[in-house]
């Protein structure tokens, strides 16, 4: 067999191979699209049945069912299916979760008011009505206590609710008044004092340290720090200068002991 030759049956070979393999990939993502086609059913209609037998037909179909809610409806019973995503209709996989809203029946209760109590006193109210609390926000407010409640929603006294849940809005206490710290670093002691009190600050702790360079009772380091966030209850300590570290030599004077002793002061 020449070389032209087998070059031809080589050739052919790979050409036969390239045709399984390209029937082969045909088939198979033919055979997927069928798989994922056949997972595949219409979403049945839940509005208006009760839970358990939504339950029953979403297993029937291969689907979960996952309760996002209870709310009060003057529509459906109580137990039964208000809403539910996806919609009737819709094609949906096998294994997935249908979300659904569950009816307390027609609302029987009226909202306390838990204004100007506590949150707990707020949380036990709603519970013996029936109710839940629901969000709890938190703001400082001037003049309230901490913990306490400033609003809610639904408001009081309502009857027409849709949710079993109140949401309250809860005090953090008095707003907290912060000033940004100045630099008393360089200053004399007696200054900054007098600029504190005024301000409403007291000074704390004031500790000399020898320092020849700087001016007796010249600020050195302060706390808090400059620039630093300060409340009203803030105290000053300082580090100041007690004056030179060397002491001073004492003048000398003429004559010796000796002489003093002999002429004293009269």
């Amino acid at each position: 067999m020449g070389l032209r030759e087998r070059i031809r049956n080589l050739f052919r070979l790979l050409l036969l191979l390239a045709v399984l393999i390209t029937v082969a990939l045909i088939s198979a993502i033919t055979t997927i699209r069928f798989a994922i086609q056949g997972r595949q059913e219409n979403m049945p209609n839940f509005r208006g049945i009760s839970l358990e037998q939504a339950q029953r037909m979403a297993s029937t179909i291969g689907v979960g069912l996952k309760v996002e809610d209870k709310l009060f409806d003057a529509k459906y019973p109580a137990g039964t299916i208000v809403s539910q995503e996806p919609p009737p209709g819709t094609r949906v996989k096998v294994g997935q979760h249908i979300h659904v809203l569950v009816s307390l029946g027609p609302p029987q209760v009226v909202v306390p008011n838990t204004v100007g109590t506590s949150l707990r006193a707020a949380r036990i109210t709603a519970v013996q009505r029936g109710l839940a609390v629901g969000d709890v926000a938190a703001i400082h407010w001037p003049g309230s206590e901490p913990d306490q409640v400033l609003a809610q929603d639904p408001p009081p006294s309502t009857t027409d609710v849709r949710s079993p849940a109140v949401n309250l809005l809860v005090s953090l206490g008095d707003p907290v008044v912060a000033y940004l710290c100045p630099s008393f670093v360089g200053k004399p002691l007696p200054e900054a004092r007098r600029a504190i009190e005024n301000a409403g600050f007291k000074v704390g702790e004031v500790v000399s340290i020898p320092d020849p360079a700087a001016t007796k009772d010249t600020i050195l380091s302060q706390s808090p720090l400059a620039g630093s966030k300060i409340g009203q209850d803030a105290v000053f300590t300082f580090q100041v200068a007690s004056g030179s570290a060397i002491p001073a030599t004492p003048p000398t004077t003429q004559g010796s002991p000796s002489d003093a002793s002999q002429h004293p002061v009269k």
